[in-house]
């Protein structure tokens, strides 16, 4: 079982006074510590479980520069067999469509039976980059998958649904699956582990190997602008009886032009 998983590396936003930078197209990063996107390292964990019960490989695969190494150390020392990066300069130029673009051009030349990727990223949360690389590949896929077993050339997977609800469907390989939190429960990361994955192949691979033009590259969607929400007067408190309270809402959302 031949299992890639893509992850990225983003910055760590918990509990810190976010900054919007100069261009207005995003926030300062800077100053800011970076991580193994949370979903990513359900997706590595998962994988690594399914070689530890039927064998196969992990590859790890990001696109980003040398500090993005960081993240693909982690999958190593996780477990993971071995790393790609993908030197593709300032990538911010790339919208979810241009990156899609690139991690399937690369995986095309790598064994597999599955791809994984998270759900989510961190510092975007478009949530289109797995679902985009499945079609480009044009293999089935499944996202928000939160359970996994492996049944002979198949993949039964559970997907969470609105409202508490499962989805099970019975996918032929190859397939991407998109992983959920939750799924399990990510390894800690041991020193020995570490020095073990410095020891373990990470290849650098420049953009201009994959043969890709401008014009593949090129974003589909632009930001505008990114801006703080605005800060809003605190709560109105309605108090009285029901039927009070009900009458004081109309003619609030009337006032507001909710209702008409």
């Amino acid at each position: 079982m031949d299992i890639v998983v893509c992850v990225k590396r983003v910055p760590l936003t918990e509990e810190v006074d976010l900054v919007i930078d100069e261009q207005k197209k995003g926030i300062k990063k800077d100053q800011l510590a970076f991580v193994l996107n949370d979903w990513d390292n359900y997706a590595i964990e998962e994988a690594i479980l399914l070689k530890e019960r039927h064998g196969g490989t992990v590859t790890a695969i990001t696109v980003g520069s040398e500090d993005d190494e960081e993240v693909l150390r982690r999958s190593l020392a996780m477990g993971a067999d071995r790393a790609i990066r993908v030197e593709a300069g300032d990538t911010t130029r790339f919208d979810s469509y241009g990156i899609a673009k690139i991690l399937s051009r690369v995986v095309k030349d790598v064994p597999f039976d599955l791809i994984f990727t998270g759900v989510l990223a961190d510092d975007d949360y478009f949530g289109m980059v797995g679902m985009m690389v499945a079609e480009e590949l044009q293999i089935n896929h499944a996202n928000m998958v939160t359970a996994i077993e492996i049944e002979d050339r198949k993949v039964r997977t559970t997907s969470e649904l609105e409202g508490g609800l499962g989805e099970v469907s019975l996918i032929e390989l190859p397939a991407l699956l998109a992983i959920q939190t939750g799924i399990n429960e990510p390894r800690y990361v041991s020193i020995l582990g570490i020095r073990k994955a410095a020891k373990k192949e990470l290849k650098v691979v420049d953009l201009s190997e994959l043969g890709l033009s401008d014009e593949e590259l090129s974003p589909k969607t632009l930001i505008d602008e990114v801006y703080l929400p605005p800060e809003t007067e605190g709560a109105q408190i309605l108090s009285g009886d029901p039927e009070k309270i009900a009458s004081e809402v109309i003619e609030i959302l009337t006032k507001k032009g909710v209702m008409a």
